[in-house]
């Protein structure tokens, strides 16, 4: 992979992290994460190691902050699509499987939503919390307009939802992978097992 020409990173810090986070993006993707190292990283961005730990505590903060950024892409993408649903039924069904099928795709998201990788997850995850707290970003503006219009129950804390949400993700993310998105059984499954907790009870 060839090196960056860069004989520093920009005096701005914002945009030195991004010179740093776009150089590490494109080592990961060549690599794979568990082989990349940091000297990988400094090579590939054309700055020292110590420089890269002056934006960045470890690799595994690098890690987290480029899944981030590459869920926020998706989660652009996620939100036209849920809001093309009319119902929130059709807005939590269908837009869990878009962006599972969509999260699982990706190297780096894949990351926190998938059994496979938890020992490195876990390593990078930490104690942040990352995928509930960027399921929480995505689906909470989401959850508090049905609760609005009366679509969703009152009762629901959107943490505490999107933290279970998180483990019903792992589950599609394991179904998608041998079965396909367009199956029917996934959105039965859904119907019958998650949408009851969200929306009120039937009068």
């Amino acid at each position: 992979m060839a090196r960056r020409n860069t004989n520093a990173l920009s005096g701005d810090a914002d945009e030195a992290r991004a010179q740093i986070l776009e150089a590490a993006q494109s080592t990961f993707l060549h690599f794979g994460v568990a082989k990349t190292t940091m000297d990988d990283i400094a090579k590939a961005s054309g700055v020292s190691r110590p420089t890269i730990y002056r934006y960045f505590r470890d690799r595994d903060t690098l890690v987290a902050e480029l899944i981030r950024m590459r869920s926020r892409k998706l989660f652009v993408k996620g939100t036209e699509f849920v809001l093309e649903q009319e119902t929130f039924r059709d807005q939590l069904i269908e837009g869990l499987i878009y962006l599972v099928d969509h999260g699982r795709k990706d190297p780096l998201i894949r990351l926190i939503v998938t059994p496979e990788h938890m020992d490195l997850a876990t390593a990078v995850v930490g104690t942040s919390h990352l995928a509930s707290s960027l399921t929480l970003e995505m689906w909470g503006p989401i959850f508090d307009k049905a609760r609005a219009r009366g679509e969703m129950r009152d009762d629901i804390d959107n943490e505490q939802a999107c933290e279970w949400l998180g483990l019903v993700q792992l589950i599609l993310v394991g179904r998608l992978d041998f079965e396909n998105p367009d199956d029917p059984s996934h959105r039965q499954m859904l119907e019958t097992f998650v949408l009851p907790a969200f929306v009120p009870p039937a009068n």
